[in-house]
């Protein structure tokens, strides 16, 4: 049954387009084949890896599955919205109104050309951002202190070695006093995304490189993965700190485990074993993967939490389902009590529906500001 739901939007394509269509036979059953292939795209994910988060295809392959997967989830909604004009319509001039096939045409013509602009704009090199944010009790040799945050990368076969070398190129060209990575660092087995996380050994800042796992990583052997990135170079925080020093002023930087760590058996997040033993009144920068609990960060006495996850929404519209999902958080800055949340949009994202309107992914250097 779970299998046949992603079928639906395709099966109603089918029978509003296809099979009205005054196309030869043979045309109708090649067409209906593609899209009902194209609908199953996460099982053939499954089937390639083991996982439905993981697609082990050629990248060409997996750009095409997506194209085609977002071009069904735009066209149906079009398609009900002509159905539901045909109706209201039909009732209103007594039954001698209906939509032309030819707007149908169009509709799925749009659906295919916003599918193509959507996987261009989420497989691509993510342009930078640039914000400030003023936070109480930065002490003031951190007052212009710069740091680059990362989320999302998902590294896989599309967004592979070629891809991670760019965005290190990038983020390295901007000389940040320090980069942070807010977790799904990976879609993959670490013998299947060892080379393509390999350029990762290269980032570099003043003060290091410093992440929180995501729930991606719980999901292909996370103990082998958080071994490899501090192999790497890069220092998780798992539920713990670290104290950054500047002409006597200290800044903490603290971490916490994924919501999802318990049920693979790993320590769940714990905010107050992270801030344990950090300098009385020094301002606190969180790095949380999910941004659900921030309001329990801001009652902790943090001043700013760093999140990814939701991708930023991914489309304008599906955003705000996501929000939903995520206590209403889902991309930029909220004010959360006394503290400020950032959530990107995400350096990368999922292979598994790599679409992007109106969200796109970003590169997100902050500046900190002392708060009057």
């Amino acid at each position: 049954m779970i299998r046949l739901i992603p079928s639906l939007p395709a099966v109603y394509v089918i029978a509003r387009v296809v099979w009205p269509s005054p196309w030869p036979l043979a045309l109708k059953l090649s067409v209906t084949v593609l899209l009902l292939v194209a609908s199953q795209y996460h099982l053939w994910c499954r089937l390639s890896s083991g996982s439905v988060f993981a697609p082990e295809f050629p990248r060409p392959v997996v750009i095409l599955f997506n194209g085609a997967f977002g071009a069904l989830a735009l066209a149906t909604p079009m398609l009900l919205a002509l159905d539901a004009a045909s109706l209201v319509g039909w009732v209103l001039s007594g039954g001698g109104w209906a939509v032309p096939m030819a707007w149908r045409y169009v509709a799925v013509l749009a659906a295919v050309v916003l599918a193509v602009v959507a996987v261009s704009q989420a497989v691509r090199v993510p342009p930078l951002k640039d914000i400030t944010v003023a936070i109480q009790d930065l002490a003031p040799a951190f007052d212009g202190y710069t740091l680059l945050h990362l989320s999302d990368l998902h590294i896989s076969r599309l967004f592979p070695e070629a891809w991670a070398e760019t965005v290190v190129a990038r983020a390295n060209a901007l000389g940040s006093d320090l980069i942070v990575v807010t977790g799904d660092f990976i879609d993959g087995s670490l013998a299947s995304r060892r080379t393509d996380v390999e350029p990762l050994r290269a980032l570099t800042a003043r003060d290091g490189v410093w992440a929180v796992p995501g729930n991606h990583e719980y999901f292909f052997d996370y103990d082998a993965w958080m071994a490899h990135l501090a192999g790497l170079g890069i220092r998780v925080l798992a539920n713990a700190h670290t104290v950054l020093r500047r002409d006597g002023g200290a800044l903490v930087v603290a971490g916490v485990t994924d919501r999802s760590a318990p049920a693979t058996g790993h320590a769940a997040p714990d905010l107050a074993a992270a801030l344990a033993g950090a300098p009385a009144g020094a301002a606190v920068v969180l790095l949380d993967h999910q941004p659900a609990n921030a309001a329990r960060a801001a009652a902790h006495g943090v001043r700013l939490q760093l999140s990814g996850h939701t991708h930023g929404g991914m489309i304008r519209g599906l955003d705000r389902l996501v929000a939903r999902g995520n206590a209403g958080f889902v991309s930029g800055a909220y004010r959360v009590g006394g503290m400020l949340l950032y959530v990107s949009n995400g350096t990368g994202l999922w292979p598994g529906f790599a679409l992007r309107l109106g969200r796109p992914s970003e590169l997100t250097r902050i500046t900190l500001r002392t708060a009057p």
